[in-house]
């Protein structure tokens, strides 16, 4: 569980989980400071860790050279009623054209992806 609470500075947010913090904030167009990630900017974070996250276990597992993946998110909520991830994913290493199909195919195995992707429902208490 992420647990959020507001800090002294207008719009800025920390959010912690265990033994790990980070802030949230808006930018200044918006009345924030811009000293923070912006909460969409955690949404893109969460599914590009996750899909370097897959990848590099998917290598690992199969034998594969991989050396690096970079993924590159972005959030595209430009037409009403719908939003876009669009990711570009870089591998890095020795890789055949095969094995380069089965990693970017284990890219959409991503648990994060899968959750993004289906029926979300809000369940507030309190």
């Amino acid at each position: 569980m992420i647990r959020c609470r507001t800090l002294e500075t207008p719009f800025q947010v920390e959010f912690a989980c265990g033994g790990h913090t980070g802030v949230c904030d808006a930018t200044p167009d918006k009345g924030g400071q811009g000293q923070g990630f912006r909460p969409h900017e955690l949404l893109e974070a969460a599914l590009g860790s996750c899909t370097s996250m897959i990848v590099t276990i998917y290598a690992k597992n199969h034998g594969i050279a991989l050396t690096g993946v970079s993924v590159d998110v972005s959030l595209d909520r430009s037409e009403p009623g719908t939003t876009a991830f669009d990711c570009a994913i870089t591998l890095s290493g020795d890789l055949t054209d095969e094995e380069r199909r089965r990693l970017l195919r284990a890219a959409r195995a991503c648990p994060v992806r899968k959750t993004l992707s289906a029926k979300l429902v809000f369940r507030e208490q309190g």
